[in-house]
């Protein structure tokens, strides 16, 4: 029986792990592993015991980028079948982004095209210190236009301009720098550095860190107005008066775990 092209686990911490499952095609994604990988991030948003997702790869690549049988078909296209295949993409991809759950990009070796937007649409990625990335849709006559609006985000838009004109291949360093990488380590630190980034999540309130995740969504990129503070100060309110807000400041004033705490050293 072949492998599924992705998998999905729960570990008993609720760390969910997705992986990229074809390492001998480097992780290169169709429209069949497109619609898995939307089923699976809808499946951990739904599952109220999972606290993170971990988006990882089997193998030396990362992700390659889109398969050569899928570009193939998509040659064959018409405009109109282009735009709804594309719209599978786009769709994952804000998915994923949308998440309401911490989720974080364990990424080695390659990582070109598309499987540069899935890095950014991740809250963290940790990438080895080996790691290469591209943006390489420009050298086969295409753009990277549904992962742009998070590769935008995450390295900015003049940095854009070059790496989504020139195709050039650069370092988990220069990653690091632009603000892909959330971190460069070696192969062998990407667990442990995965799993203090795990254990400092765990230590928080679940429905803080989801709302803490949305309050960056909603309050980005707009003008410190009335309406803004306003609005802020609604949600500081309604989260003091929650129940999980109240038994955070109880546990911190008494001077004891919160119960989220000790549910997960059990």
């Amino acid at each position: 029986m072949e492998n599924p092209p992705i998998t999905y686990h729960v570990d008993d911490r609720g760390i969910a792990f997705v992986t990229l499952n074809r390492p001998d095609k480097h992780n290169a994604f169709d429209d069949e592993m497109i619609a898995s990988l939307t089923s699976h991030f809808e499946q951990a948003a739904r599952q109220d015991s999972v606290r993170a997702l971990v988006l990882q790869a089997e193998g030396k690549s990362f992700s390659a980028g889109a398969d050569l049988s899928w570009m193939k078909r998509m040659a064959s296209y018409s405009r109109e079948q282009n735009a709804q295949d594309a719209m599978g993409l786009a769709t994952m991809l804000q998915t994923l982004y949308t998440l309401p759950k911490p989720t974080i990009a364990r990424v080695q070796g390659a990582a070109f095209g598309g499987a540069v937007g899935l890095i950014a649409c991740c809250d963290m990625a940790i990438g080895s210190k080996l790691s290469k990335f591209c943006l390489s849709e420009v050298r086969i006559g295409l753009i990277p236009a549904t992962i742009s609006p998070y590769v935008i985000e995450a390295m900015g838009a003049r940095i854009c301009r070059r790496y989504f004109q020139t195709a050039e291949v650069f370092s988990a360093r220069r990653a690091r720098r632009l603000g892909l990488l959330s971190e460069a380590v070696t192969e062998d630190e990407l667990d442990s550095t995965i799993n203090d980034l795990i254990d400092n999540i765990l230590k928080n309130g679940p429905n803080a860190v989801a709302a803490a995740k949305a309050l960056v969504h909603s309050v980005s990129h707009r003008d410190i107005d009335n309406a803004l503070m306003n609005e802020t100060s609604k949600q500081i309110a309604d989260i003091r008066v929650s129940d999980e807000g109240q038994e955070g400041l109880h546990a911190f004033l008494e001077k004891r775990p919160a119960r989220w705490r000790e549910a997960n050293n059990d």
